[in-house]
């Protein structure tokens, strides 16, 4: 990639979807677009930018942005909010809607790892009395087909899952391991940019956006956060990473992080 390829895709990124890249860190791109640029059909990532910036085409600008969005995720990542959510956050929402629903939304899903584990956590602990729905969204729409069906190396499992929870809700492949469709299907699915609109996905009891916003220039970090806090439902909680903060802007201390008390 040249220089100048580096700067669009950066620009694009940060564009389409308040991404922040660094167009100096030419290994991470090249390491990120080159699978996508061979899928479709350049013999190099610098051919397949030229085609951006040649043909405009919204199929590989979305196929650009979507490789250089955030893609580490794991299992169970920093338990002890798995465990506040469980057996705090989800006992007092469901007294609040006692007869009724919860909906929960694990935002930036990644290949599925955090919204299986919430889901795994709720199969193995769920408050009663309340009807409960699970979502998941990403930008990216490889890593959404990749969590949805489930298959997961002997790699990933082994970041974050205990050997009892692996056996319990995982099958033996010869690739790897395939999660029980009994926690596959308790998740529903959508492609979501979370710079966009949010209000068509309704109001959720509980949002995980962890680990994220550090991917985002600050004016979008800002504007996503304003957008996931309107997407709560009165009451709700929001869950970031245990590092992240969300400094001015007001009804974040309803957040869950290990290290302070719920409000």
């Amino acid at each position: 990639m040249t220089p100048q390829d580096r700067e669009l895709v950066a620009r694009l990124c940060a564009d389409r979807a308040g991404l922040r890249v660094d167009p100096d860190k030419a290994y991470l791109l090249e390491n990120r677009l080159g699978p996508v640029a061979r899928r479709a059909g350049f013999a190099s990532v610098h051919e397949f930018v030229a085609a951006i910036r040649d043909r405009d085409e919204e199929r590989l600008i979305c196929a650009a942005v979507e490789a250089m969005s955030p893609a580490e995720t794991a299992f169970f990542r920093e338990p002890a909010a798995f465990e506040r959510i469980v057996t705090e956050a989800l006992p007092e929402l469901a007294r609040r809607r006692e007869g009724g629903k919860l909906r929960l939304w694990a935002a930036a899903c990644g290949a599925g790892q955090e919204v299986y584990s919430l889901a795994m956590a709720l199969e193995e602990r769920a408050p009663a009395g309340v009807t409960i729905e699970v979502f998941a969204s990403d930008l990216c729409e490889r890593r959404l087909e990749k969590a949805q069906a489930g298959i997961y190396s002997q790699f990933e499992v082994q970041r974050g899952l205990s050997a009892q929870r692996l056996v319990r809700h995982f099958e033996g492949l010869e690739e790897g391991f395939v999660l029980s469709p009994r926690v596959r299907q308790a998740v529903r699915w959508r492609r979501v940019n979370l710079m966009e609109d949010l209000t068509r996905l309704g109001r959720f009891d509980l949002v995980l956006c962890r680990n994220v916003l550090g991917y985002y220039l600050e004016d979008a970090r800002r504007r996503v956060l304003s957008n996931l806090q309107g997407a709560l439902a009165p009451g709700g909680r929001l869950v970031l990473g245990e590092s992240e903060v969300a400094p001015g802007l007001p009804g974040f201390h309803e957040r869950i992080a290990p290290a302070r008390a719920l409000a």
